[in-house]
């Protein structure tokens, strides 16, 4: 398929305040689906799922009821919808973090739907609790708009990937802490514990995996970017030869590195961004041992 022309621009130098207010009021939605739902291994039942128009929670508990929150960023708007027909619209719109807090709670509260969460924002330096935050205030529609397009754009190639293996693997999903969408794949075999994890890393990473997806950039990553690593890392891993050209290993992360603009100006950005996933996943199994002919179709 020759997608070219269709994976907008996405420079972060452009958007990154709309980004850092848009992680923000996420983390807030995130926390209350973290308070609202069972615990699914590594943490998969904290994570938002792409639709058509945004984000989705996806069902949360409240009582006898149900309830999801979708962010839709088609017509820039917050819904909340209950099991018994009730409904709240709210605009997405330039609105600082503490705002944004106030508003969404009180209106669950309103909709007998209150749920009470920890709310300072989590793996971010710095963080500043949602109900003092009035620094992150910006909300671009345009790219707020375009994040959604290449998650949507992007997630059409991980979906394909995930269905090459037949072993566990994750679903294509957003994590709200780490802002990014990724699937990851698992080899079966419980993995080393980590010296001086806490109790959220010993889950995510309780297992071999090897992981990938897309991330908006930020930190040491100037711009958007597509990813993959193994956990646990092998040392050799940043040796490997990897493709396409323009992939990197970066060793402050330990990743793999993929600039998001090479992809999305190349002359086909998901047979380029396909070759990035399976040549870094090859290079992990290759690495961890993996019986690849168990695992994969």
């Amino acid at each position: 398929m020759n997608d070219r022309g269709a994976w907008p621009a996405l420079p972060l130098g452009e958007w990154k305040d709309t980004c850092a207010t848009l992680h923000m009021w996420a983390q807030i939605v995130g926390k209350i689906l973290l308070k609202t739902t069972p615990l699914v291994n590594h943490w998969w039942n904290t994570a938002f799922h792409l639709t058509p128009r945004g984000w989705t929670t996806g069902p949360m508990r409240h009582g006898t009821r149900t309830f999801q929150i979708d962010f839709d960023f088609l017509d820039h708007q917050l819904e909340i919808s209950a099991s018994d027909s009730a409904r709240r619209k709210l605009p997405l719109e330039p609105r600082a973090v503490a705002e944004f807090y106030a508003l969404l709670m009180e209106t669950l509260a309103s909709m007998e739907l209150g749920t009470a969460v920890w709310p300072v924002p989590v793996e971010i330096p710095d963080p500043i609790p949602f109900e003092k935050d009035r620094t992150h205030s910006t909300y671009d529609p345009e790219y707020a708009r375009r994040h959604w397009e290449a998650q949507r754009l992007s997630a059409r190639v991980l979906e394909e990937f995930r269905g090459r293996f037949l072993g566990k693997c994750s679903p294509v999903h957003f994590f709200w802490g780490s802002f990014d969408l990724c699937v990851t794949r698992f080899s079966g075999r419980r993995a080393p514990a980590r010296p001086g994890a806490d109790a959220i890393t010993r889950e995510a990473y309780s297992h071999e995996a090897i992981s990938a997806g897309f991330w908006p950039g930020g930190g040491g990553v100037p711009d958007a970017a597509f990813y993959a690593y193994a956990a646990p890392s092998p040392d050799a891993l940043s040796l490997e030869t990897v493709t396409p050209a323009e992939s990197s290993f970066n060793a402050e992360l330990g990743e793999f590195l993929l600039p998001y603009e090479v992809v999305a100006r190349s002359r086909s950005p998901e047979r380029m961004l396909t070759e990035f996933l399976q040549s870094t996943y090859e290079a992990g199994a290759k690495l961890l041992g993996w019986d690849r002919s168990a695992l994969e179709r």
